[in-house]
């Protein structure tokens, strides 16, 4: 199901998937820098979560893919924006129950910093190879092998095919970015290949550290994008973290008992 919602004049778009019952979870799946929704990760992790009864949206944020803007306009901080009118749009839903948020690459950046704008929102939450390190990068005037001045920023920097807007290089010097995720206390996993040219592994486990309840899967031999040999680890591994039932509560007498298809009261661990 094809979905469209407005930010600031630019329409969003992106793909909705429900599985075939009256509740259900949905994750929200984020892609990465220049990339888009229909990418080998996020698709194949939508496909698998439907199996399991799980909801997903994917979208492109603006400048990406089918939304509208410019990529030389996008910076992480739009892309936020983005992130917060497709959670309003997922909160609208009538039949959803767990809200699980997914990032990859930036959008594991982004996923980490609106799920510490919003952490009573989300249920859990998985950063795939966060690129945290973008930061560091734009502070050293770098970013994938193009180099620029990081006290004078041109407006527009070429990087491989692409035109990026000097802005966005302005603000990625000083986000907040460990220090906003710190605030989401729940569940975490951070994915990560340990031969990723792109984003050192560092990034993932700086955010073990600032997480309360995290848990570090390193892939081994696994690249950025993971690859089609390694994805089906790094899938799994996301599809498992999501669909784990949560016991940490209790069930009521009623729910264990006669109405274990249907929590009856808020904070049932049947829920």
């Amino acid at each position: 199901m094809n979905v469209e919602v407005k930010r600031d004049g630019l329409t969003l778009r992106g793909e909705l998937v429900v599985p075939e019952k009256d509740r259900y979870d949905i994750a929200v799946l984020m892609h990465g820098f220049t990339g888009n929704r229909n990418g080998e990760l996020l698709t194949a992790l939508a496909d698998a979560l439907l199996e399991k009864g799980v909801a997903s949206v994917r979208f492109d944020f603006n400048g990406h893919g089918d939304s509208d803007g410019k990529l030389e306009d996008m910076t992480v901080l739009n892309e936020i924006a983005d992130a917060k009118v497709i959670l309003d749009h997922v909160r609208s839903l009538e039949h959803v129950r767990n809200i699980f948020l997914f990032g990859h690459s930036q959008g594991g950046v982004v996923a980490s910093m609106i799920a510490g704008y919003y952490p009573e929102v989300f249920k859990k939450v998985i950063l795939s190879a966060p690129a945290a390190t973008l930061k560091d990068d734009a502070i050293k005037g770098e970013c994938q092998g193009t180099t620029y001045d990081p006290v004078q920023i041109p407006d527009k920097i070429h990087v491989h095919e692409h035109t990026i807007g000097g802005f966005y290089f302005r603000i990625a010097q000083s986000l907040p970015i460990y220090e906003i995720a710190s605030h989401y206390t729940g569940e975490v996993l951070l994915l990560h290949g340990d031969s990723d040219p792109v984003v050192n592994k560092i990034a993932s486990e700086r955010y073990h550290d600032v997480y309360k309840n995290s848990k570090l899967h390193i892939v081994k031999g696994a690249d950025h994008g993971f690859g089609p040999s390694m994805q089906p680890e790094a899938t799994q591994a996301a599809v498992d973290f999501f669909c784990k039932e949560n016991r940490d509560g209790r069930e009521c007498f009623l729910c264990r008992f006669w109405l274990r298809w249907k929590p009856c009261v808020p904070g049932c661990a049947a829920q």
